[in-house]
């Protein structure tokens, strides 16, 4: 899908290594204080401070040190990564790159999607167009005591591998699981090394806040979300794509600008993400309130939500890697249980060990997949009793 809306940052225009050439003329430490400054959070989805992440991995002990750019975009509803590798490659590696200068590492990885294989040829040709100009491999742009390079690897389609830690896991050639924290990648992760892990959209502003300072980035979004994001809308619209829109944007908005008409329902997140209904459409992307990893998918009033659910659940259960109880047990059941609620066959009892269920699965999952794969069943259940088919009796246990 082509990029409908293209926003203040990402696609604010910046010459060929612009950034990192103003990167390169400042300290390490002058370059980690500007992203720190500009108050970016990882745009995976997770929110967490990248220049925290930097700080951490440049102050930790290692001799080598790693970046990493988590290409790997397996969430439903979400091709917004895809628009930016195909299109705005060069601005991620220079981001990449501009990591590796700040940190004090040498070795970048690009994590790409197993379904992205067709991309490969693409990139590296950007990888090498790179090199041949001096913004890649030894003393890069004149500077004698950098070097830097880029390695692309492919995932298989393991859902779990967009977790940090997992995809760590698949980068070291074993099966992608979540690794127990502490630590942290940022102490001890490829290789046991000090490792920064970000997002293809992060690496993507990076240069941008380089060239025109992080007073300019933090001059668009919210109070505790700064910047913009990139939404990859789909569904029930006349115009789905990707959008740039600065954090604060609500769903009305947002839905407004792909022309969705008789919107019951907003999928904000993915299949792990929240589902919005129509009296709070005045809710708005934020980390404060509505956090997404990119995926918006519109609903009109003609879907059943439960058949909705019951994909999303279906999905779960086809990547949960297995590793974990409550993930690997808890989302059969889940499954079962949407599949009851669907036939109008769920009891009193099975109602509350939804609730029961869910709860134990968010607290006790190992990584994200089981902590988020109740929230469609219990959003529609809370949200949508009317689509579903429950007594009197089991409605009213559902106001909480």
């Amino acid at each position: 899908m082509e990029t409908q809306r293209q926003g203040p940052i990402i696609f604010s225009g910046i010459a060929p290594d612009e950034g990192l050439k103003a990167a390169l003329g400042q300290s390490r430490a002058d370059v980690i204080g500007e992203v720190r400054n500009s108050q970016i959070k990882g745009r995976g989805g997770a929110g967490f401070p990248t220049g925290v992440k930097w700080n951490l991995a440049a102050t930790a002990q290692g001799e080598r040190k790693f970046i990493v750019c988590n290409a790997d975009e397996g969430e439903p509803g979400t091709f917004k990564d895809r628009v930016l590798l195909k299109e705005y490659a060069r601005t991620v590696f220079e981001g990449m790159v501009i990591a590796g200068y700040a940190v004090g590492a040498q070795h970048g990885y690009v994590y790409l999607r197993g379904e992205y294989r067709s991309f490969g040829p693409h990139l590296e040709q950007v990888l090498q167009q790179m090199e041949d100009e001096g913004a890649l491999g030894d003393a890069i742009l004149g500077k004698k005591d950098f070097h830097f390079d880029i390695e692309i690897r492919f995932g298989v389609g393991a859902y779990v591998c967009g977790e940090e830690s997992a995809l760590i896991e698949s980068l070291e050639g074993y099966r992608g699981e979540a690794r127990n924290r502490p630590p942290f990648p940022t102490n001890t992760g490829l290789h046991g090394s000090p490792t920064v892990v970000n997002n293809v959209e992060t690496f993507a502003a990076v240069p941008h806040i380089i060239a025109k300072g992080a007073e300019w980035f933090a001059s668009f979004g919210t109070e505790k979300s700064k910047g913009s994001k990139l939404l990859s809308v789909s569904g029930d619209c006349r115009k789905p794509g990707v959008y740039e829109v600065p954090f604060g944007t609500s769903i009305k908005q947002i839905l407004k600008m792909v022309e969705a008409e008789d919107t019951k329902a907003v999928q904000v997140g993915g299949a792990s993400g929240t589902c919005v209904p129509k009296k709070e459409f005045g809710r708005v992307i934020a980390y404060e309130d509505l956090s997404t990893g990119g995926s918006v998918i519109v609903f009109n009033s003609r879907r059943s939500l439960i058949d909705v659910v019951h994909n999303f659940l279906e999905f779960f259960a086809e990547e949960s890697c297995g590793q974990c109880t409550p993930c690997r047990e808890g989302v059969p059941v889940l499954l079962e249980y949407a599949e009851k609620l669907r036939a109008g066959e769920l009891t009193r009892n099975e109602l509350g060990e939804v609730y029961s269920l869910s709860e134990t699965m968010q607290l006790a999952s190992k990584c994200g997949l089981g902590q988020s794969a109740p929230n469609a069943l219990v959003s529609i259940l809370e949200k949508f009793p009317k689509e579903c088919p429950l007594s009197t009796s089991q409605r009213k246990e559902l106001v909480r």
